[in-house]
């Protein structure tokens, strides 16, 4: 019996779990497959409505009574770095960037779990495994790069980046990096880099995942010039991260049905040659 795949694109709800952001809180998400020759159009168009990429599914927070997390990305133009950031910058330059194909290695891994261990020990990706953390890095439908930054002068590999490449920008799916600098803000400095990389190939976007009003975890995207936010159904200028507020009201969301019917998709007709 032959299988194909849907015509249409189908839309998914997983189950609540805890909230990773917000005490007490529980999440949900909307996904999709992410799989075809249309894959790329489908990443591009679900990206700027707020979708995020896990391997080769596409999803975004669709919380029962909650709607704190927000998509965030950079305008590249309208950035400008802080006197903090300058310095980040200044004291990282030296570093050796790599661009590769997405292919997972033995010291990208042993990286990764010293980074979790460090950072994230009680995190959802706590227990990955080399073949699950080769998952993450390589299952990937669409056009997709490891940028891999280097100490030139030990030699060491001492930051990842999983970035997409979009038709509008760049998407930072996962960074990890060494826990033993933390005076040198690697964090940032990779924020700072792809940036960069988004203004050499002259694309407008930086996308940076979520950003949650409240959050500890996040508040460092909050001090990026140029930050946007989707919210409404479009994307808004952050001007001031303090205006606001992580919106738990339970009649926040729209219902499951209501979304998936504004959500625009690309056209999936015969590609031109």
């Amino acid at each position: 019996m032959r299988h194909t795949l849907p015509l249409t694109t189908q839309f998914y709800v997983t189950a609540p779990q805890p909230c990773p952001y917000l005490d007490g809180r529980m999440e949900r998400k909307l996904f999709t497959a992410l799989q075809g020759e249309n894959a790329g159009d489908l990443n591009d168009s679900l990206s700027g409505q707020g979708f995020r990429r896990s391997q080769n599914v596409l999803y975004r927070p669709s919380c029962a009574d909650c709607a704190a997390c927000l998509s965030a990305r950079i305008d590249v133009a309208a950035f400008e770095p802080s006197r903090s950031q300058k310095r980040i910058l200044k004291r990282s330059r030296h570093l050796q960037r790599r661009a590769t194909s997405p292919w997972a290695t033995e010291d990208q891994y042993e990286l990764f779990r010293r980074y979790l261990d460090s950072r994230h020990a009680d995190g959802g990706m706590a227990d990955m495994d080399v073949f699950e953390f080769a998952a993450m890095i390589e299952e990937t439908p669409i056009r997709s790069r490891v940028v891999e930054y280097t100490d030139p002068d030990t030699k060491d590999l001492i930051g990842v980046c999983l970035t997409d490449v979009l038709g509008d920008g760049v998407s930072m799916v996962y960074s990890f990096y060494t826990p033993d600098r933390p005076k040198d803000g690697l964090g940032n400095y990779i924020i700072l880099d792809h940036i960069e990389i988004a203004r050499a190939a002259k694309l407008p976007y930086v996308y940076l995942g979520y950003w949650v009003p409240g959050s500890q975890k996040m508040g460092y995207k909050a001090k990026f010039s140029g930050l946007e936010v989707y919210l409404g159904g479009t994307w808004q200028k952050m001007r001031d991260p303090q205006n606001f507020k992580p919106d738990i009201h339970p009649l926040s969301n729209d219902p499951i049905a209501e979304q998936v019917a504004n959500i625009a998709l690309p056209d999936v007709g015969p590609r031109s040659r």
